[in-house]
């Protein structure tokens, strides 16, 4: 039984299932007296795998396909701002003559006219994404686009969530995780980061992350969960740090699994959610679940908990609330008339702050056979 169902053995959520067809796959029919994602006896399956003749074949794993330069994904654009849906396997930028496929090319061949050749790459990203994590990336056109976005990063008034596959069946179903994160000094690992008291961390910094429980299934037959992950603050590699930390590392995390998760053709973490409360109005952008399947038929969910949507509104509301306590009244107001289309927005009043003075945290996932100390 998955964890947090609250249910009998062998009974099923009452309305988690259309009447007669319609369930997802990995479920059971009612009174059939076996658990969600359990298996017949003497099948010499374990808990909560899939039969492998019903696994369909990599090949049709929609999101698999591998990145191009063209092949770029707009979200929102406007006169200040760029957001795009980063690929999973393409880098931002690169100062190295043979990475031919970076997002900073991908801009540079759908907006040539865009570029502003006073930067190094011609494009100012507002923040970092790994190699290998999808999701929102916003790219600021002009200094003072990118000096508002700045000052939302440095504040931490930044919203974003991010959606993963983790691995096991985490039991609780909300947790703040606290584990301060430093830099790996231990030979062979000084690109990674550890939580303190590792040996060889050093420089340690305290670190907060929210994680919602949405789903529990299985990929490729090992038990999954798919999560809702919140970054309360910006240190490298936080997330895929607090997960392995807690006992739930990210599913294809090839670098802190030290190479043994290497079977999925990617890691499962992406930026879902980006909002930054700008003024007048706040500019907010979500990039479609990738973790559904229908894209990547190894994922198969078994228990739904709360939905995407639902747990990202639930997010906004609570962070909205929080900033509200804060603001003077005026601000207040600026706030609850927030909810005007983005594309309505006008450009804002000039700032002098760079860009290059924020506190990314840029992350390099290159193979660790390959890994040189920085």
């Amino acid at each position: 039984m998955e964890p947090g169902s609250g249910m009998e053995p062998g009974s099923v959520e009452p309305g988690s299932v259309e009447p007669g067809s319609g369930m997802e796959p990995g479920s059971v029919e009612p009174g059939s007296g076996m658990e969600p994602g359990s298996v017949e006896p003497g099948s010499g399956m374990e808990p909560g795998s899939v039969e492998p003749t019903s696994m369909e074949p990599l090949e049709t794993t929609r999101g698999g396909e591998p990145a191009s330069v063209d092949s770029l994904k707009v979200l929102f654009q406007s006169c200040d701002y760029i957001i795009v849906d980063k690929h999973w396997d393409i880098r931002i930028d690169s100062k190295m003559w043979y990475e031919k496929h970076t997002v900073q090319k991908q801009l540079g061949l759908r907006f040539p006219e865009l570029a502003d050749p006073r930067t190094y790459y011609g494009f100012r990203f507002c923040h970092q994404l790994d190699f290998s994590t999808s999701g929102v990336l916003c790219v600021a056109l002009n200094k003072a686009a990118a000096g508002r976005a700045y000052h939302c990063f440095k504040d931490r008034r930044a919203t974003k969530a991010y959606l993963a596959l983790v691995r096991g069946w985490v039991e609780e179903e909300t947790m703040t995780i606290d584990f301060s994160i430093g830099e790996n000094t231990t030979e062979g690992r000084t690109h990674m980061m550890c939580i303190q008291g590792t040996d060889g961390c050093e420089n340690p910094k305290a670190c907060q992350t929210q994680l919602t429980v949405l789903e529990y299934g299985s990929y490729d037959g090992d038990p999954v969960t798919k999560v809702l992950l919140q970054p309360l603050t910006g240190r490298t590699h936080q997330l895929r740090v607090h997960c392995e930390a807690v006992g739930h590392p990210i599913v294809g995390d090839y670098t802190y699994s030290l190479g043994a998760d290497s079977a999925p053709y990617r890691m499962m973490l992406h930026a879902h959610l980006l909002h930054l409360p700008l003024e007048p109005l706040p500019l907010q952008a979500a990039a479609p679940d990738p973790f559904t399947t229908p894209t990547d038929p190894r994922w198969r969910p078994h228990h739904r908990l709360r939905t995407v949507e639902g747990a990202v509104e639930s997010l906004l509301e609570d962070r909205a609330g929080g900033e509200e306590e804060t603001l003077l009244p005026k601000e207040q107001e600026s706030y609850r008339e927030s909810d005007q289309s983005i594309a309505q927005q006008e450009s804002y009043r000039e700032s002098d702050q760079s860009i290059a003075q924020q506190e990314s945290y840029r992350e390099s996932d290159q193979s660790i056979a390959e890994q040189e100390s920085y």
